[in-house]
């Protein structure tokens, strides 16, 4: 995707660009066995997607989006609450209990949104970021993947991340 401003130069934001290209290779996968009516391809490629973004929404939330925060309000703003939709979309899709009427049509929504949500992330977010972090702000946001990284197995609440 973007590849104009050279914000990929920057380690954090090549590392959230090649969970965004493995995000898509997981929808991908997932449409197809929406499309095909696979549900056990469908839930695996959707709980692949959800520990995928898991971390990765983490670090976006966390030390992304605040320090944007300030200028950007709605749009970080709009942002979470696109992470939400795709979350709550995926993990209905893995939970068979938690299905309601309609599930499939709203995966379809959430995926066509992640994609969306990508895009905006890529040419818009990263770019911002790269012309106005500081040096701190950059070293913030790989703590926070350092620490998620680090944490146990099923990982700590956000709340542990967040106040750590």
């Amino acid at each position: 995707m973007c590849e104009y401003c050279n914000c990929q130069a920057i380690p954090a934001i090549e590392t959230l660009t090649r969970e965004h290209d493995d995000a898509l290779d997981h929808m991908r996968a997932a449409t197809e066995a929406l499309d095909d009516g696979d549900l056990q391809r469908l839930q695996n490629s959707c709980s692949a997607l959800l520990a995928l973004l898991g971390p990765h929404t983490a670090v976006e939330e966390q030390a992304l989006f605040p320090p944007l925060q300030v200028d950007f309000p709605d749009y970080m703003n709009d942002l979470c609450r696109e992470h939400a939709v795709v979350t709550a979309a995926l993990s209905e899709a893995t939970s068979t209990s938690a299905r309601t009427g309609g599930w499939e049509q709203r995966l379809a929504a959430a995926l066509r949104l992640l994609r969306e949500h990508i895009r905006k992330e890529q040419d818009g977010v990263f770019p911002v970021a790269l012309s106005t972090f500081t040096t701190a702000q950059w070293e913030q946001l790989e703590h926070v993947r350092e620490r998620l990284e680090a944490a146990p197995i099923g990982g700590p609440r956000r709340e542990e991340i967040v106040s750590a």
